[in-house]
Parts: C-alpha cells; sequence; structure tokens
C-alpha cells in the first residue's frame, strides 16, 4: 500500500483513481492514526468509524465499477465541534450541549458530503468559540503537536492540532477574530477566512453573527481553495451570504503588497524577501489602530454573544439543572452549565447593551468598526493586499495566559479582517528560533478577493517549504 502519511487531497485522490489505495483503507489509516496518537493530542471529541467505513465502502464501490469520482470523493476530513451533524453530537465543546443530537447538519457539512467527502470525527474548541488557546473546552484541552506543552491556540484548536498531526486532510473551523488564522499559525498548517457571507453560517452554533465565518484549515493553500470552492455559494437558509464569482485562473502578476512598518521581525524580512524574489512590489504601510480594533471588538462580540446565548435557557433544548420555579431553571441552569468564559463574556456583552451603557459601549464600538472599515478600504487604494505577522509571538504554554485580558490580546492582528468582513489567510512562514514552534504570515485582501489571496498564498509555498515540515508525534 502507498504510503499515506501527510497527504493532500490531490495525493488522496490520484491514489484513489489509480487504485493504490482503497477509501477504506484510506479512512482507516486515519482512524489508526488517531486510535494511536490522540491520547497525546486530545483533539477529537467524537470519532464516527462506522459510518466513515460504510460511507468508504460506496466510493470503493464506484470506483470498481470504472464511474468517475470527484475531487472530494473519498476524502477523509474533521470538523470543529460547533457544526451541527445530524445523527452526531454537536456540543459545541460545552457541557450545556452534552447530550445534543442535532436532527440536520449545517449547509457546510451537507456540500462536503454531497462532494463524497467523509467525516471522520468532530473535533475539540474553546467552548462556543469563546477562547484562543482550547484551554476553555469542557471536556479536554487540545495540545500542540509541535510541543504538548504548548496550546494549539483557538478557538478552532482542536482542528489545527488535527491537521498538523495528520488525523485526517482537512479540517472544517469558524473564524470570528482569529480563530482559524491563529491556530493555523500556531500548529504551522494553513487557516483560510473567506470575505464575510461566502460561506453559510446555517447549522453552524452561532458566536457573534455578523463575525463568524467558516472555513477551512489544511497543509496547503490549494487545499484550501478546493474546500472554498465546495462549501462557498449563496444558501436560502442564510440571507447573509453572497454570490461567489470564483475563477480557477488565479494567476498573479506585480502585486503592490502592503507590509506593515509596525512589524519588522524575522519572519517579516524572510516575506518581504519572497515577494520581492517573485516580482511583487513591496510598500511600507500603516495599519488601522490594531489596540482601537480590539477594543471595539471586544465590545462589540460580546454583544452578539449576549443575544445568541439567550436561547440557552433550560426550556427549548440542551441540560437543565433540578430548579423549583422558571427564575431558577435559568439562573441555575447557565450557572451550572456554562463555563468561567462564556458567563464572563455574557455578562460583558449584556452590561455593553443595557440601558444607560448602549450609546457609550456599543454604538461606540460600532462607529470604530466603521472607520476601520473606511481605513481598510483606503489602504487597499495603495495595495493589493497587506501582509503582517499572524501573531505576534509563537504557541503559548498551558496556563501561561490565565488573564483574559493578556488572553483577548492574542487576536490583536487578526480581529481587524472580521471588523471588515475581508479575506484572510494565515501560512508557515518560519520557526521561532528559541522555542521551535511555528510562525504565520497573514495575508489580507480586499473584500470578495478570495482567490487573490489563495493565490498568493500558493505562490508563497511554491517557493518554500515551511508547510512542508511535520511534527514528531
Amino acid at each position: 500500500m502507498a504510503t499515506l502519511e501527510y497527504l493532500s487531497i490531490k495525493q488522496a485522490h490520484d491514489l484513489l483513481i489509480n487504485k493504490q489505495v482503497s477509501a477504506k483503507e484510506l479512512v482507516q489509516y486515519y482512524l489508526d492514526r488517531i486510535a494511536k496518537y490522540d491520547d497525546k493530542i486530545n483533539a477529537c471529541l467524537f470519532v464516527r468509524k462506522k459510518n466513515a467505513l460504510k460511507q468508504a465502502e460506496k466510493v470503493d464501490a464506484k470506483i470498481a465499477r470504472g464511474e468517475e469520482i470527484g475531487l472530494l470523493e473519498g476524502i477523509p476530513y474533521t470538523a470543529k465541534d460547533m457544526f451541527l451533524t445530524a445523527g452526531v453530537p454537536t456540543t459545541a465543546a460545552s457541557k450545556i450541549l452534552r447530550n445534543f443530537i442535532p436532527p440536520h447538519s449545517a449547509t457546510a457539512i451537507n456540500k462536503l458530503k454531497s462532494s463524497g467527502a467523509i467525516l471522520i470525527a468532530k473535533v475539540n474548541q474553546d467552548e462556543f468559540a469563546h477562547g484562543g488557546s482550547t484551554e476553555n473546552s469542557a471536556y479536554k484541552k487540545t495540545a500542540n503537536p509541535w510541543n504538548k506543552n504548548h496550546v494549539p491556540g483557538g478557538s478552532s484548536g482542536g482542528s489545527a492540532a488535527a491537521v498538523a498531526a495528520d488525523f485526517g486532510i482537512f479540517s472544517l473551523g469558524t473564524d470570528t477574530g482569529g480563530s482559524i488564522r491563529q491556530p493555523a499559525s500556531y500548529c504551522g498548517v494553513i487557516g483560510f477566512k473567506p470575505t464575510y457571507g461566502r460561506v453559510s453560517r446555517y447549522g453552524v452554533v452561532a458566536m457573534a453573527s455578523s463575525f463568524d465565518c467558516i472555513g477551512p484549515i489544511t497543509r496547503n493553500a490549494e487545499d484550501a481553495e478546493i474546500v472554498l470552492h465546495t462549501i462557498e455559494g449563496k444558501d436560502s437558509m442564510d440571507s447573509t451570504t453572497i454570490e461567489s464569482n470564483s475563477s480557477d485562473e488565479n494567476t498573479i502578476e506585480n502585486l503592490t503588497v502592503g507590509i506593515a512598518k509596525e512589524y519588522d521581525g524575522d519572519s517579516m524580512q524572510t516575506a518581504n524577501d519572497l515577494l520581492t524574489s517573485v516580482g511583487h512590489t513591496v510598500k511600507e504601510i500603516e495599519l488601522p489602530d490594531s489596540e482601537l480594533a480590539l477594543a471595539a471588538y471586544y465590545v462589540l462580540v460580546p454583544s452578539e454573544i449576549s443575544s445568541n446565548l439567550e436561547r440557552y435557557d433550560g426550556i427549548r433544548y440542551g441540560a437543565r439543572a433540578k430548579a423549583t420555579s422558571l427564575n431558577e431553571t435559568y439562573t441555575k441552569t447557565r450557572d451550572e452549565f456554562f463555563g468561567p468564559e462564556v458567563k464572563r463574556r455574557n455578562m460583558i456583552g449584556t452590561y455593553s447593551l443595557s440601558a444607560g451603557y448602549y450609546d457609550a459601549y456599543y454604538e461606540k464600538a460600532m462607529q470604530v468598526r466603521t472607520l476601520l472599515c473606511k481605513q481598510f478600504n483606503e489602504l487597499f487604494k495603495m495595495c493589493d493586499v497587506i501582509v503582517t505577522p499572524t501573531t505576534l509571538s509563537p504557541a503559548f504554554a498551558f496556563g501561561a495566559k490565565t488573564d483574559p485580558l493578556q488572553m483577548y490580546k492574542e487576536d490583536i492582528l487578526t480581529v481587524s479582517s472580521n471588523l471588515a468582513g475581508v479575506p484572510a489567510i494565515s501560512i508557515p512562514i518560519g520557526f521561532d528560533e528559541a522555542t521551535k514552534l511555528p510562525l504565520g504570515l497573514h495575508i489580507i485582501g480586499r473584500q470578495g478577493e478570495d482567490t487573490t489571496v489563495l493565490a498568493l498564498a500558493k505562490q508563497i509555498q511554491a517557493n518554500s517549504d515551511w508547510h512542508q515540515r511535520r511534527p514528531k508525534l
């Protein structure tokens, strides 16, 4: 049997159509790998062994009949536990949804199923996606495959760790302020956040509805593009979705790349040299105020969280605490089954929306958001894409960010693109000299120009090998 470690989508597809491996063998390889290594990584919450093998048998039967298969048919993947999956538990890593089995699946999951991709596991995350380290999961802490004493990032930490550990060829994540890109950077993989509305949010547990984006975590930018083109598009179940004008012609020549003058570390110099060497013009720019963006983000997002969490009341679905009155049902249920970070953000958001504070906090933060969007539009008149580090430092050790404000600052370079609704990707750009942990390069594009961002990422990867480095498990 062919070597199956760290396959790309196209490599796996070629093995399947050339009958060098069966879909069942491919699925079994990942199931065995999860069984062997996940006790060290703790990425998986639910493994779909029987269902995955049954789906693989159908793909094998199709190949045996001489029928053509699509690019994603038989390809095993994982998904963050924010995605509803019919008949499979969806907990959002929270105790309040510990027994919840949804009756239907998210649009993105259904599109991947229609394409023949095989979901093999639901993976860990921060509870309700509230966090940047996956330490806030109600069930377990996921480790970074590069150093198991360090976090994988969050909130899609389980997805990034699963891809880095080769528990599936790709994973689906959600990104509200960097939750795909930050863990991708920490784990040395690729994380892509599309333009807001490009991928349907229907069937995904809501965090902050005007920020949430659905995107892939992969091992190369080409795979991210394949997954994006599968899950994107207008959805009648999500009124915020937009028509995608995808193009496979992702040629790019002589882009003007804006590099933030605030960041001049080794990774940025590496990026500068690489971009210049492939024919792009590098221009120094000044980014919109990151501190201001972070402040606005942590008013607006908790406000939307407060609204979205109202549905978890112990009445309609989810766990319910023992109580003797309706008011007790509400308070005891939320006190018993919400974790500390969920309670914290819920309280901040409720405060920001309350009478007497709405104008001072929420309305002012909305004005800042509008200002940031205008500043990005002005920047994109001067350059085609913007490049920054994804994070200010590599993955930190477990327990190193116990102060919530310290943790919130981990998102300082990624929240702006969610505020502005623009596409962004994190790709590996090297390793930190002291810790030997991965570093990420953050590429931000104009709204709707997702393919330009992906094309530049592919070009950088064609001229480097950081994305091909593998952790030793």
